[in-house]
């Protein structure tokens, strides 16, 4: 029996009908699809998508065991743990479907996610973790980024090319595919099958959205596995070569996914201003890429703003936003208690960096000069309590290393704490509980870095490198504060000591803002809360989204 979907009717000038393929989507907390920022990003687009009525709809795969839990050792240490997980709320739409990985036929399953739910888009999520599937195949889906490669292509082609059959059995039509970085590229050639093998017809119907300048995030995988996976569909080799441009590619040998996806699109956006730059810097000498524009990531500003503290802040009420603030910090320290034993005061500067530990984000540049680090957080006359929490991947020896090394070296201080669970609930609660949010990655490699956002939202004060968003919001010492950044030149060593300084100079001026001039300090906070709407909001995005990207 097929499956009776209908999409909401949509508003007028969003009636063009799309369709958003993201490997991770951060929904719900009880929903553990994702890993961090990029599915942080997908779930506000949903959000904002379902709000403004937009003719959208979400296609993602369900993870049996999620990214991973992130757990502790006994010596306090973290571990990462997979744990099965089932969603009463999802709807099995009873669509089984064969897809071809490898030569053989592999089952999909379609589950459906309304939008009723959690208030997005209409949703779809695909798994092979199925009875009708041999065990291998039921792997594709267990884990969010497998290590393994085979995997990971597979995961790929079960985005891509499942969720193109999948649009095409329910019977939608779909006028524009957005890809959501570079991992559903098999839809491309899936595209490219189903209309004649006309380049011009994909081209009319895809859009890109790149992320990151990290290599990580670019794949890259050698055409031979490609090629033995069945990543090009039933496309012969010699046209993959010639419409995906192999030979003008710096190596005939691999298939860039980024580089191919922007060959096969007819517009594709970076996620920031300065983004921008970098990305046609990095891709726009190459033959045959489309235009790249900036659309700056944003987020949903009902799921993660504070109803009492924009109400304060709307009402002009001052009493009432500090109150509320000093109740969220008080709320946020028992999570930290609970987990850590550490007891800390609602009234002292508490500085958080949270996101997903990467080395390029350097999450211990505030410990580089350790000596000066401890002075401001042992001054009792002006404390300064410091937490920090994130997911690095699970295979990331170095970012695990990172972070169980912060935990060694502030274990016997008593302001500081390193949480693990780094999930939407536990992001929420930092933002709304501390009162500076530290980003500090190297320029320029942070994309866009949207957690600075959520935290404005929230009256939480960034304290940041220029890099992703920033450049576009910050007014320094009005609605935030930036540490400068040496010169991109220098060699990375030099620039961390230099920029680890530059972070504890401005936070030894944050400091005697905070406990000697409060109304000072609040002017910026209700500055910054009042600056990063709407422009970084993401109904602002999601409309960009299709005056600016879905245009043919």
């Amino acid at each position: 029996m097929a499956f009776d979907f209908k999409m909401p009717t949509p508003a007028a000038k969003y009636r063009t009908p799309a369709a958003y393929f993201s490997m991770e989507f951060a929904l719900d907390q009880s929903l553990k699809i994702y890993s961090g920022g990029l599915g942080f990003l997908a779930g506000s687009h949903m959000r904002s998508a379902y709000e403004l009525k937009q003719n959208l709809l979400g296609i993602g795969i369900l993870w049996t065991y999620g990214y991973y839990d992130q757990d502790r050792n006994p010596d306090q240490t973290m571990t990462t743990g997979f744990r099965q997980k089932r969603y009463s709320f999802l709807q099995d739409t009873g669509l089984l479907f064969p897809i071809t990985i490898h030569g053989a036929a592999v089952q999909v399953r379609a589950l459906y996610l309304a939008p009723e739910t959690f208030g997005t888009a209409p949703m779809f999520f695909l798994t092979t973790d199925i009875p009708e599937n041999d065990y291998i195949s039921r792997t594709i889906s267990h884990h969010l980024y497998d290590p393994d490669s085979a995997a990971r292509v597979a995961q790929s082609i079960l985005l891509g090319v499942g969720g193109g059959r999948l649009l095409d059995l329910l019977g939608r039509q779909t006028d524009v595919y957005h890809l959501n970085e570079g991992h559903g590229l098999p839809l491309a050639f899936y595209l490219y099958d189903k209309h004649g093998r006309d380049l011009a017809e994909v081209q009319k119907r895809l859009v890109f959205t790149t992320h990151t300048p990290e290599l990580a995030g670019n794949e890259e995988r050698p055409f031979k596995l490609l090629q033995d996976m069945s990543f090009f569909g039933s496309v012969p080799l010699e046209e993959v070569r010639r419409v995906a441009r192999l030979d003008s590619n710096s190596s005939g040998d691999s298939l860039n996914y980024t580089l191919t996806a922007l060959r096969f699109a007819h517009r594709a956006n970076a996620v920031s201003k300065v983004h921008g730059t970098v990305a046609n810097q990095m891709w726009g000498h190459y033959e045959g890429v489309c235009p790249i524009i900036p659309i700056t990531n944003s987020q949903n500003g009902t799921y993660w703003r504070d109803p009492q503290l924009a109400a304060a802040l709307k009402s002009k009420d001052d009493a009432a936003l500090l109150a509320r603030k000093r109740e969220l910090k008080k709320r946020f320290f028992q999570t930290v208690a609970d987990q850590t034993g550490t007891l800390l005061d609602p009234d002292a500067l508490t500085i958080v960096w949270a996101r997903r530990f990467a080395g390029y984000k350097r999450a211990d540049l505030i410990l580089r000069d350790f000596e000066r680090f401890k002075r401001l957080v042992s001054n009792d006359e002006r404390p300064v309590q410091v937490i920090w929490a994130g997911k690095p991947y699970p295979k990331d020896y170095s970012a695990i290393h990172t972070f169980n090394d912060i935990i060694q070296q502030t274990k016997d201080l008593k302001r500081c704490a390193v949480l693990t669970g780094y999930e939407l609930a536990l992001s929420a609660e930092m933002k709304k509980g501390s009162d500076l949010w530290l980003n500090t990655p190297r320029y320029p490699r942070e994309a866009s870095g949207t957690s600075g956002m959520t935290a404005a939202m929230n009256a939480c004060v960034s304290v940041s490198i220029a890099d992703g968003w920033i450049p576009e919001f910050a007014k320094d010492g009005q609605n935030c504060f930036l540490i400068e950044h040496a010169d991109v030149n220098l060699p990375d060593e030099q620039k961390d000591t230099l920029e680890a300084n530059t972070l504890l100079d401005v936070l030894e001026r944050v400091v005697p803002l905070y406990y000697d001039r409060p109304k000072d300090f609040l002017k910026i906070v209700k500055c910054g809360m009042k600056d990063v709407e709407p422009a970084f909001e993401s109904g602002r995005m999601a409309r960009e989204y299709y005056e600016l990207l879905y245009k043919v």
